[in-house]
């Protein structure tokens, strides 16, 4: 059977087409990598020796204390973070996760970092808690200094029996700038770590 003249453009054509696509498949996984694959934002605790393990626990009245918090961008595009310190007891509300609502105390210590799409970002987190009382059951925590900023709290913790000691903790929001809303929505992401305020007497 003789080709005719447009049947010939029409293979040059398809076999152009398929060219292209064979040349921008790596291109096109990319992309279609980048917009079907899961995007969010990583937020870690580590302790002083850049381990989960070496995070404090007991912490004596007066010494300080150094742990690194750390943000992870898996967005696809750079963001800009906002993460809030908090203090809490162990009957104060934390975040919701089901309902993706921040915790509604007050923020104590706040971190701002550009991170670039695939990087990490870590800082330290250096603290120190001094004015505690203790009274029947029941412990005061004054003051938390952190990254050399003193903050009085007042902070009230009943004696844990089972775990024997006065339990507080610090925890850390992740919050992201929004550019639609011009605002930063909290990423239902957050870290904590306990602390076991006891007095030097009692150590």
């Amino acid at each position: 059977m003789r080709l005719k003249l447009s049947d010939y453009k029409l293979i040059f054509a398809s076999v152009a087409l398929i060219g292209v696509l064979l040349i921008a498949s790596p291109v096109l996984a990319d992309y279609l990598h980048l917009q079907n694959g899961e995007q969010y934002s990583e937020l870690f605790l580590l302790g002083p020796d850049q381990t989960p393990q070496s995070i404090p626990l007991n912490i004596v009245i007066g010494q300080n204390y150094t742990v690194y918090v750390g943000v992870g961008n898996h967005l696809g595009s750079s963001a800009y973070y906002v993460l809030y310190v908090k203090l809490r007891n162990e009957t104060d509300p934390f975040p919701d996760q089901t309902t993706g609502a921040p915790s509604p105390l007050s923020q104590l210590y706040e971190y701002g970092a550009f991170v670039q799409d695939g990087m990490n970002w870590t800082a330290p987190l250096t603290f120190s808690i001094s004015g505690v009382s203790i009274s029947g059951n029941e412990s005061v925590l004054g003051t938390i200094v952190i990254n050399n900023q003193e903050f009085n709290v007042n902070e009230v913790a009943e004696f844990d029996r089972q775990n024997n000691g006065y339990y507080y903790q610090l925890f850390v929001e992740l919050w992201a700038y929004n550019p639609v809303s011009q605002a930063f929505d909290y990423q239902n992401r957050f870290v904590y770590f306990w602390l076991n305020a006891t007095s030097p007497i009692q150590l």
